[in-house]
Order: C-alpha cells, then sequence, then structure tokens
C-alpha cells in the first residue's frame, strides 16, 4: 500500500498574496468549496490578525467548508495566535499554523534577536495555540537556508511542545532538490520524536525548483506537501499543487498517493484564474491551454495514430475534453485530414493534395487556421469540381 501524502492548499492565504489579485470573502468560499471537491486535505483560508477581511474569511470558509482542515496561519506572537483561534471557532477541524525564523540570516538581521530565544518564542507559540486547537503546524521560516542541527534543535523542541506538524519552507527558493531532499532525510533521522509528527514542504519558486524540491522531500520522508493552484504565490509563486498530484500519479515507483480528484484540476484552475484575474501560462505544465495541443506535424502524425506517442496523461484524466491538432504550417496532410473529417468533410487522395496545396498558402497568411477556414478552404474545392 502507497503512502499517503497530504495536500495542504494555501491559494487563499500564499496564493492571495500576489499584487493585484486580491479576493472578497463570496470569492474565497467559491474557491474554498472547489478546493473541497478536488479533494485537499488541508485549506489554508488566511492570516486573521493582517485585516478584518481576512478574519472574516477564515470565518465563512470555516462555516461553510466541513471536510479538508481549516488553516489560520499566525506569526509566534500571543496576540496573531488568539486571533487565528478565534477565527477557528467555527470550523469543524481547525489547525493553527504558527512559527517563526530560523535561519542566522532572519534571526540576526530581521529578528534582532539569538538562536535559544527564537527556541523559547517557538515553544511558548506552539504551547499557547495548544489552548485553542489540539492540530498546531509549526513552521520555522527559511529553513532551507537553516543549519541542519540547529534545525533539528528547533523541531524536537516544538515536538515536546505539541506541534503535530512541522513546516521546513524553502522560503527563498534557494535549495536544490539535492539539498532539500538531504534537509528533509537528515531531519527524519535525527530529530527525537519525529514520528510524533508529519514533516511538510512548502516551496517557493525562485529558481524555478518549488515542485523539484518538494517531490525530493516527499521521497525523503515529507507527508505533506504546501501549495496552490497553478503555482501561484508571492514573487515567483509557490509549489504547483497540479504538477505534484500529476507527478506521484505518473511515476508510480514513487509509491505515494493523494486523495486529488484530479479531474477537478483543470475546471479549478480556470476558476482560479478567473476570479484572480491572473491568465495561466500558455505552456504550464498540465492545466496551460497547450498542455495538450499539437502543433507539429510529426508530432500530430504520432498523436493521431496513437495518443501515447506524445502524450503521457491523458486529458481526461486532468479534466480536459481532448487534444487538440492545432493546424499551422508546420502540420501535416494527416492534421490536415483529421481535422476535416472532425467536420464531416471526407476528401478523396487526390482531394487532399489538391487541399494541402491551399492549406499551406492559408497557414503562411493566418498563423493558425480555424474551423471556419476550413469550411471555407472545403468549399472552394467543391467550387472548382462543380
Amino acid at each position: 500500500m502507497s503512502d499517503k501524502v497530504y495536500i495542504f492548499d494555501t491559494t487563499l492565504r500564499d496564493g492571495e498574496q500576489v499584487p493585484g489579485c486580491q479576493l472578497n470573502t463570496e470569492e474565497k468560499i467559491i474557491i474554498a468549496r472547489a478546493l473541497e471537491k478536488l479533494g485537499v486535505d488541508i485549506i489554508e483560508a488566511g492570516f486573521p490578525i493582517s485585516s478584518p477581511g481576512d478574519f472574516k474569511s477564515v470565518v465563512a470558509i470555516s462555516k461553510n467548508v466541513s471536510e479538508p482542515i481549516i488553516t489560520a496561519l499566525s506569526r509566534a506572537v500571543e496576540k496573531d495566535i488568539d486571533r487565528a483561534g478565534e477565527a477557528l471557532a467555527f470550523a469543524k477541524r481547525g489547525r493553527i499554523h504558527t512559527g517563526i525564523g530560523t535561519s542566522d540570516q532572519h534571526i540576526f538581521t530581521k529578528l534582532h534577536s539569538d538562536r535559544d530565544k527564537v527556541i523559547e518564542r517557538a515553544v511558548a507559540a506552539v504551547k499557547h495555540a495548544k489552548k485553542y486547537v489540539e492540530d498546531v503546524e509549526f513552521y520555522a521560516e527559511d529553513a532551507g537556508r537553516t543549519d541542519q542541527e540547529y534545525l533539528a534543535r528547533v523541531l524536537e523542541a516544538v515536538i515536546k511542545a505539541g506541534a503535530t506538524v512541522l513546516n521546513i519552507p524553502d522560503t527563498t527558493g534557494f535549495c536544490l532538490p539535492d539539498m532539500y531532499g538531504s534537509k528533509i532525510k537528515y531531519l527524519k533521522e535525527n530529530v527525537a520524536g519525529i514520528d510524533k509528527a508529519i514533516l511538510s514542504t512548502h516551496c517557493h519558486n525562485d529558481l524555478g525548483l518549488a515542485v523539484a524540491n518538494s517531490i525530493a522531500a516527499v521521497r525523503n520522508g515529507a507527508r505533506q506537501i504546501e501549495c496552490t493552484i497553478n503555482g501561484i504565490g508571492e514573487r515567483a509563486g509557490n509549489t504547483s499543487l497540479e504538477e505534484c498530484v500529476m507527478i506521484m500519479k505518473k511515476h508510480a515507483d514513487i509509491d505515494l498517493h493523494t486523495n486529488i480528484d484530479t479531474r477537478q484540476l483543470y475546471p479549478t484552475s480556470q476558476l482560479v484564474s478567473k476570479l484572480m484575474s491572473m491568465p495561466v501560462q500558455a505552456n504550464k505544465a498540465v492545466v496551460g491551454k497547450n498542455a495538450f495541443a499539437h502543433s507539429s506535424g510529426i508530432h500530430q502524425d504520432g498523436v493521431i495514430k496513437n495518443r501515447e506517442n506524445y502524450e503521457i496523461i491523458d486529458p481526461l484524466e486532468v479534466g480536459v475534453d481532448k487534444s487538440s491538432i492545432i493546424l499551422t504550417a508546420r502540420s501535416g496532410r494527416a492534421a490536415l485530414n483529421y481535422n476535416l473529417k472532425n467536420l464531416g468533410i471526407e476528401l478523396s487522395k487526390e482531394e487532399l493534395e489538391e487541399a494541402y496545396s491551399k492549406f499551406l498558402g492559408m497557414a503562411d497568411e493566418l498563423k493558425i487556421v480555424q474551423d471556419d477556414d476550413l469550411r471555407r478552404l472545403s468549399g472552394m474545392l467543391s467550387s472548382k469540381s462543380a
């Protein structure tokens, strides 16, 4: 039996930090319900102390969503934790996500503190959060750049204080996959009491490695991935939920699974894109508009003969109706004939040769030949034969 990886979606918290993509409470509820339908295990609903609107949204999502755990973020500050606890009062299953920076960079230049005081604050925060909920997640901010021995000390202390999930963020997207995977492995092997908590990833995409780092982590013992729909988030974004899920689904040798209904990936992607007014990159893996589109003649011929020649994912698996054969000047006769047949236009071999000659001229002019253009092309052939 493969191990389960919990999917922690932070689209409504970290994802919403993208400039210009803020949502109102009603829109957040719509997305939260879509995430519930998708099958995410945990929804990070907001940062209650940050604004009255965020507090209101966490309360509303807690009332409107019942299956996933609802999480509220806080700093390792009592008033933050109190506000998070209040916001989660209506959650069927609530979790407070609290933490503090643990890298020397953060400790000395941001917090103006020292290592021992940071551990004291971390322990105090977890203990205070336990007054509100049993499920407390601790984040060691900038863990990616934190000394491993010190990080292990911090985690041992918060486990003793009652932390149930340990978040190891690569906050700046600095790590390489082998570095991040090795860090997780080290913690699994060197933190006393690690069996009492779940190790979690939270990777940013500053170097384009968020997904690779998250997969390296679960292959080394992490069992929760923190991610967002479409990989949206601060700066260059967060770990892409859809990419991580499909990697685990397609690589059986990893021996990991999630509760995600992958058929809901594309619809959820489109919903988030629409409500946040943030277009999905055309060549985005899994959910981009070109993910199942083919315009090269060689590829088109291969896909028409057998989809698996050039697609490792069946479009239906992720909620896309079908692959697309895009007609351009790079397309061959097979692609032209295929699209004509889909329009109910049957041509003889000779007619196809004539059509293809005219098609190439049309494609050079139009760049992409649409269905209406094909009907016009067919009409030109009919007129000549009449």
